[in-house]
């Protein structure tokens, strides 16, 4: 039987927003909202929790999160990679549960829009696709075709142009928009890998609405906005 196990990796340097996994969003803890529809999922089978921040692992602790790991510094810094931090969490978890993990679910604590139909939804998608991986996307809000720019010796450029120029939107080449939301590996691709791109992957479009994250404190007030609307209608 497969063992699909959700981690919540969250350090606690944020430059962006300084303590903002644990800041309050609606009464619970930014970290609590990923903990907790991990935890309600029905294809997950355990939850991990991996940080260095004490007040994290306590907010899991609390939360009945059994596997929690205290993440060493050389893994919390602003140039250590999230393959690395993976990496090290599989790890980890294989040594204190005694247990292989089959299927490694990251759900980032930055976006709580998801819900636990999304991952299950992506679990699904890697469970019957010959796939090393599903990850999150959504339609880009803007296109390098038509209108993201670059700046050059003469001016300014579009970024990717073809040879017959593109003069409107719907006529561009469709791109996408990477959204750090859900990520669902198999276990041999993320622990013989160094890159997420370096494997055969599937992207579950979670849709624009869902696909905002938290960088500062626009991007909070944002979604906090966008989460208290949704418990309205």
């Amino acid at each position: 039987m497969t063992n699909n196990v959700a981690f919540i990796c969250a350090r606690a340097g944020s430059k962006g927003l300084p303590s903002k996994n644990t800041r309050d969003l609606l009464g619970k803890p930014l970290c609590a909202w990923s903990i907790r529809q991990a935890q309600e999922s029905r294809v997950i089978d355990e939850v991990c929790v991996s940080s260095d921040d004490p007040d994290v692992l306590a907010i899991a602790g609390d939360m009945g999160v059994e596997c929690i790991i205290e993440r060493p510094q050389e893994f919390c810094n602003d140039v250590v990679g999230k393959w690395s931090v993976w990496q090290h969490a599989i790890s980890c978890y294989e040594e204190i549960r005694k247990n292989t993990c089959d299927v490694f679910i990251d759900l980032d604590c930055t976006s709580p829009l998801r819900d636990s139909l999304d991952i299950e939804n992506c679990v699904a998608e890697l469970a019957t696709r010959p796939v090393d991986g599903v990850f999150t996307i959504c339609e880009a809000r803007k296109n390098p075709y038509f209108n993201l720019i670059e700046k050059t010796s003469n001016g300014f450029s579009i970024c990717k142009q073809l040879e017959q120029k593109i003069l409107s939107r719907q006529n561009a080449p469709p791109v996408f928009e990477h959204v750090a939301s859900i990520y669902c590996l198999r276990r041999e691709f993320l622990l013989t890998s160094t890159h997420l791109f370096d494997g055969d992957l599937f992207g579950y479009d979670i849709g624009q609405e869902k696909s905002f994250d938290i960088d500062n404190l626009f991007d909070f007030e944002l979604i906090e906005w966008l989460m208290s609307r949704r418990n309205e209608i």
